[in-house]
């Protein structure tokens, strides 16, 4: 994966620092995971932000290889 330096505002940068904390992750990957449901929600702008978010995460158990097959009826 490639990186880039970004110029980002302090101010978010120091949100996303704390909300990073919190959540277990690094500054930078919290900044992405915004970055990621923010790309998500303006290519979906019908979609409400808990599908989003239950998308991503299915998306991970998928995979982990977490998914387990339905059965409809």
């Amino acid at each position: 994966m490639a990186t880039n330096s970004v110029r980002l505002d302090e101010e978010l940068v120091q949100k996303a620092s704390i909300i990073a904390k919190a959540l277990n992750r690094t500054t930078p990957k919290q900044i992405e995971h915004w970055a990621k449901i923010g790309e998500m929600m303006e290519d979906n702008p019908d979609l409400p932000y808990e599908f989003v978010r239950q998308a991503i995460i299915a998306q991970a158990e998928r995979e982990a290889g977490k998914l387990e097959t339905y059965d409809f009826g």
